[in-house]
């Protein structure tokens, strides 16, 4: 770990107030400092994602039915496609006619995007989300 420095903030009490009561909820090993640090490498990684070229990673969360017609074979099609960028993937039966599927993508952010957006658009996709995070070069 690099050399910590010191330096100080000055916040209206309320926006205090909120900001303990956010570091209450972190848990018990965190503090204002950390809080502050994790807050500071959010903003940047959200920060790295917006550059259409820093090499990111995302996690795409999937909710289809496995009766669609067809769908299975159009996701898998796209995954094999972009197997380059595709790094795994957990396929888990939520019940008898759902399905969740996790697909971890690397690569620059444009086409993990892009990626994301061809998979949550194929019919039968119910819902879906895409988390990034960065490779932490940077950070």
């Amino acid at each position: 770990m690099s050399e910590l420095v010191r330096f100080s903030v000055a916040m209206p009490v309320e926006l205090l107030i909120q900001f303990d009561n956010l570091v209450a909820r972190r848990g018990l090993a965190k503090n204002r400092s950390e809080v502050i640090r994790d807050l500071v490498r959010e903003c940047l990684v959200s920060e790295e994602w917006d550059d259409p070229n820093a090499e990111i990673v995302g996690t795409l969360s999937i909710v289809y039915s496995h009766q669609a017609h067809d769908l299975q074979s159009k996701l898998d099609q796209i995954q094999h496609t972009h197997h380059d960028r595709i790094i795994s993937s957990l396929h888990v039966h939520l019940d008898a006619h759902n399905c969740l599927e996790v697909i971890v993508m690397r690569g620059p952010s444009k086409l993990i995007r892009v990626l994301a957006e061809s998979i949550l658009g194929v019919k039968g996709v119910k819902h879906g989300n895409l988390t990034t995070t960065t490779t932490g070069k940077h950070i």
